[in-house]
């Protein structure tokens, strides 16, 4: 059945959701990891893209969402600030770039961003395309059209939107916006011309099946970078308590992601410190990109090691 299915991957074809299905039962967990290693090389090569991000507006954030420690719901003793100092964003911009990321972005919490911080932001993100090659993202909420518009003309090419989990699931963890909201922003960045990094959290509450019906709804969206984050539960948020995923389950959505997008990114991100002992692992079993650095409200990883052990797994990080 793995076979045929990838074979089928391979010539074109898509795999439905019934044999989707059908691979969560599988067995042989090394065949399924191996076929979406191989789909990944057809459709996306040995070249890995890396991205880092910069938490441009922390906390105060008016959503509810279950797992952020930014939510004014949660108690979690971040650091909260309006906007970050705005030369220390065009500081960080060009370091990455000079450590070999390809994408930066800025991102902001809150709903959406205010129009005046907008601007703002619209001028650091000007300023960076003036003095680095980086490719440049943004991650600011429920924006409008002319919001978008506003960044693209900075000179920003992809705007990054979590549908966060499957819509069947999506009610359950967050009450103050929906899904529906979520894929507005999605498609009014597509068209005005900007690509879309759209992916979630696994280990949320929801079952296998729901993770495979998150897949298909990035699919139909149309969404060429696909971020996996693994939850990290943090201390006085509503998901505090979460039990960790098994290594199989992550290697298996992974793997599951890449047969159903088999030409998008799919993008190790949130939560790589739990899954450092299957890291080389996950690199086959069908991602193509990382994010890389710190991240949101945590540390994250050392972009110079990072891109070492890329390259030591047979990726291209140039």
């Amino acid at each position: 059945m793995i076979q045929q299915i990838k074979n089928k991957i391979l010539a074109g074809g898509t795999i439905t959701e019934a044999e989707a299905l059908s691979l969560l039962k599988t067995e042989n967990k090394e065949e399924l990891y191996n076929a979406a290693d191989e789909v990944r090389q057809k459709f996306k090569g040995d070249k890995f893209d890396m991205c880092s991000i910069m938490n441009a507006k922390s906390g105060k954030c008016s959503q509810d969402c279950k797992w952020c420690s930014q939510s004014v719901f949660h108690k979690t003793n971040i650091e909260e600030y309006e906007l970050v100092d705005l030369k220390e964003a065009e500081k960080m911009a060009k370091e990455n770039a000079a450590k070999g990321v390809h994408k930066f972005s800025l991102v902001t919490s809150g709903k959406a961003i205010s129009n005046s911080n907008l601007d703002k932001l619209c001028g650091v993100y000007r300023n960076i395309q003036k003095s680095t090659p980086i490719h440049l993202c943004a991650s600011m909420g429920l924006l409008t059209k002319e919001q978008l518009q506003k960044l693209k003309n900075s000179g920003v090419k992809h705007y990054h939107c979590n549908i966060e989990t499957a819509p069947s699931h999506f009610g359950k963890l967050v009450t103050t916006h929906t899904i529906e909201q979520k894929v507005e922003t999605i498609k009014a960045a597509q068209e005005i011309g900007m690509g879309v990094c759209s992916g979630g959290i696994i280990g949320m509450g929801e079952t296998p099946e729901q993770r495979i019906e998150m897949a298909f709804f990035l699919k139909k969206l149309d969404i060429i970078s696909i971020p996996i984050n693994i939850l990290m539960p943090v201390e006085g948020t509503k998901m505090e308590g979460m039990p960790k995923l098994s290594d199989e389950e992550i290697l298996t959505t992974f793997a599951l992601f890449r047969l159903i997008n088999p030409t998008a990114n799919i993008r190790l991100a949130g939560g790589r410190s739990l899954i450092q002992h299957i890291q080389d692992k996950a690199l086959k079993a069908g991602v193509s990109a990382a994010l890389v650095g710190d991240y949101l409200t945590t540390v994250g990883t050392n972009i110079t090691e990072d891109k070492e052990t890329f390259e030591k797994a047979g990726f291209c990080c140039k």
